[in-house]
C-alpha cells in the first residue's frame, strides 16, 4: 500500500481555486471558524473530557506521523498531537496553522513560509525553520514521498533563517500551499526514527497514554493558536461503524467519527443524538485501466459510465446521505464545473459505444474491491447489476485491506477507489491524473491534460487560471479512467452535550480544539 493513500483518504486536499491570492495572507481567522457552531446560544465552556469512536483495525496500528495510517483513529491522534502547516478553512480552502502565512516569487516556483509566532513543541522547546526542513525532508524521502511534495526536490526545502521555510518547486505552481496541508507533521529535528511514536509535537493536544490504538490526550495549555477548550480527548478504536454506532447511542462515547450512512439512519429518531454531515466529504470512484486492457478505449469507459444508474447508486449504497457526481473529482472546489451536463443514464449509447469499440461482451470481467469502508463493496455489486443491462458481464472480487491495497491498487485493471479529499481540483490532477503522478490509479496518459494542468498552475491571475481549471476538468470529465458515480457525506454521531464539532470536510474534521462540552 502506498505510505500515503490511507493518509490522503482521512485528510484535506488543497488550496483550490483561490491559492494564490488567499493564502498570502495570514492570522488564524479560519482555523478559529473552522468548527461550527452548535447554535444553541450558549458560550463556549472550558473543562471536560470528549470521548471519541474512530475506525480502526488492532492488526494497522501506527505511530508515525510520516508512515503508514491505515486507521483513521491514528490518523486523528497523530492530527491532535502534531500541526500540519496549513489547515483547511472555513472562508477560504487553505488557513494558516504552524505557518503563519506563505508568498510566492513571481515565477511562482519558490515560495517562504513564515513559522507562527510562539510555536513551541510540548516540552517547551520553540519551533524552528531547520526543524520544519527536516520533517519535510524525512516526509519527502518516504517510499511515497513524491506524491506526498510532487514536483518538490528533498534539495528545494530550506530554511532561510530560523522562522522562514523555502520550498522551490520544479515547475511553476500556484496552489502550492495545498500540499502543506496533508500530512506535513512537524517533529523535532533529528528525532530518531525509533523514538517518533512519543515524541513531542506541536498540536493543541499533548500524549497522555497510548494503548493497542486507544488513546488519552491533555490539553496544550501553551498551544500557539489559542485557547483549547476540552481537558482531554480519549481516542477508542472500532472495528466496525455498527459498533461504533452502538458505544455512541448507549452513551459510551460521545462522538462517533465518520460513522456512515448505516449508523446514522438507525439513530435517525434519537432525539438524543446530533447528526453531524459534511458535504462532498469522501469519493468512492470505480477505476478503469486506461494504459492497457479492455478498458482502454475511451469508448469502453464512456460506455460504462452512461450504464450507471447514479440516483439509484446514491440512494442505495449512500442511503441518500450524498450526492450525484459527474465523474470529476474534486467536486467541493469552488473552481468546480459545475456548468459541464451532469452525465446521465443512457444504456443505448452504451451499448453503441460498446459495439462501435469492439468490447468483447461474451467474458465476465473482474471489479476488485475492499470492505474498508462502508458501502464500498455495496458500490460495486450495484453497480455489477446495472452495468449487466447494457451488457457488460462484472464479477465481483472482494480482497482483504492488505492484499488489496498491495496488488490491486495501482496495477488493477477495474477496482474500487475512495478518496476522502474532494475539495480541490488541482489536487486529484497532482496526485492522480498526470501522467507521472505518484499515485496514478488509472495509468492514464493524456498530455493535453498535462499540459493544461502546468499552465493553470503557472498562471497567477485568477480569472485565466478559472478558465484553465475548466478545461481540465473537460478533458477529465471526457477521457479518465475515473467513474465516480456519487459523493458521500461525512457523517458524524455526537451525544447532546457535544457543542462546535467541525463541519468541514476531510482534514477539516480532526480540527477538535474548539469542541466543547455543554455539561
Amino acid at each position: 500500500m502506498g505510505v500515503t493513500r490511507r493518509q490522503l483518504l482521512w485528510a484535506g486536499a488543497g488550496a483550490g481555486a483561490i491559492g494564490v491570492l488567499a493564502a498570502c495572507g495570514g492570522g488564524k481567522g479560519d482555523a478559529e471558524q473552522a468548527a461550527a457552531s452548535g447554535g444553541t446560544g450558549q458560550q463556549p465552556r472550558p473543562g471536560g473530557t470528549l470521548k471519541v469512536g474512530a475506525l480502526g483495525k488492532a492488526s494497522a496500528v501506527t505511530r508515525d506521523p510520516h508512515g503508514t495510517q491505515a486507521n483513521e483513529s491514528d490518523y486523528l491522534i497523530i492530527s491532535l498531537i502534531h500541526d500540519t502547516l496549513a489547515i483547511p478553512g472555513d472562508r477560504t480552502n487553505t488557513a494558516p496553522r504552524l505557518a503563519a502565512s506563505w508568498k510566492p516569487s513571481d515565477d511562482l516556483k519558490t515560495w517562504r513560509f513564515t513559522l507562527a509566532d510562539g510555536a513551541t513543541f510540548h516540552d517547551g522547546t520553540p519551533v524552528t525553520a531547520d526543524d520544519v526542513v527536516w520533517s519535510l525532508k524525512r516526509l519527502r524521502n518516504t517510499p511515497a514521498g513524491k506524491s506526498r511534495l510532487p514536483g518538490i526536490q528533498p534539495e528545494g526545502i530550506t530554511a532561510e533563517d530560523p522562522k522562514t521555510v523555502v520550498l522551490v518547486s520544479d515547475y511553476a505552481n500556484a496552489d502550492l500551499p495545498l500540499l502543506t496541508r496533508l500530512t506535513t507533521f512537524v517533529l523535532k529535528k533529528d528525532t530518531a526514527d525509533d523514538a517518533v511514536a512519543g515524541a513531542p509535537g506541536t498540536g493543541p493536544f499533548k500524549l497522555d497514554w497510548y494503548r493497542d490504538g486507544n488513546a488519552r490526550l491533555v490539553r496544550n495549555d501553551n498551544w500557539y493558536g489559542g485557547k483549547v477548550l476540552l481537558d482531554a480527548i480519549e481516542v477508542r478504536l472500532f472495528e466496525s461503524p455498527q459498533a461504533m454506532a452502538n458505544a455512541l447511542l448507549a452513551g459510551q462515547i460521545d462522538v462517533a467519527s465518520n460513522v456512515g450512512a448505516v449508523a446514522a439512519r438507525t439513530a435517525e429518531a434519537r432525539k438524543d443524538v446530533q447528526t453531524v454531515r459534511r458535504p462532498n466529504d469522501m469519493a468512492m470512484p470505480i477505476v478503469m485501466r486506461t494504459a492497457d486492457g479492455p478498458f482502454a478505449d475511451v469508448r469502453v469507459r464512456e460506455a460504462l459510465k452512461l450504464a450507471v444508474d447514479r440516483d439509484a447508486m446514491v440512494k442505495q449504497v449512500l442511503s441518500g446521505y450524498g450526492s450525484v457526481a459527474n465523474d470529476i473529482l474534486g467536486t467541493g472546489d469552488p473552481a468546480f464545473a459545475k456548468d459541464i451536463p451532469q452525465r446521465a443514464r443512457d444504456l443505448a449509447k452504451a451499448k453503441q459505444l460498446l459495439a462501435d469499440a469492439g468490447f468483447d461482451t461474451s467474458k465476465a470481467y473482474d471489479l476488485v474491491t475492499t470492505e474498508d469502508i462502508a458501502g464500498l463493496a455495496e458500490s460495486a455489486t450495484l453497480f455489477a447489476t446495472q452495468v449487466r443491462e447494457a451488457g457488460v458481464k462484472i464479477n465481483v472480487v472482494k480482497q482483504d485491506s492488505k492484499a488489496f491495497w498491495d496488488d490491486t491498487w495501482l496495477k488493477g485493471t477495474l477496482y474500487t477507489s475512495y478518496w476522502g479529499t474532494n475539495d480541490s481540483v488541482v489536487f486529484f490532477a497532482s496526485k492522480t491524473m498526470l501522467s507521472d503522478a505518484g499515485q496514478n490509479e488509472s495509468g492514464w496518459n493524456e498530455p493535453g491534460f498535462d499540459e493544461t494542468y502546468r499552465k493553470a498552475m503557472g498562471t497567477a491571475d485568477p480569472a485565466e487560471r478559472d478558465k484553465l481549471l475548466h478545461q481540465l476538468q473537460e478533458i477529465e470529465f471526457a477521457k479518465s479512467g475515473y467513474l465516480l458515480w456519487g459523493m458521500a457525506d461525512g457523517i458524524d454521531l455526537a451525544g447532546a452535550a457535544v457543542r462546535d464539532l467541525p463541519k468541514l470536510p476531510g482534514y477539516g474534521r480532526v480540527q477538535l480544539e474548539k469542541t466543547w462540552l455543554a455539561r
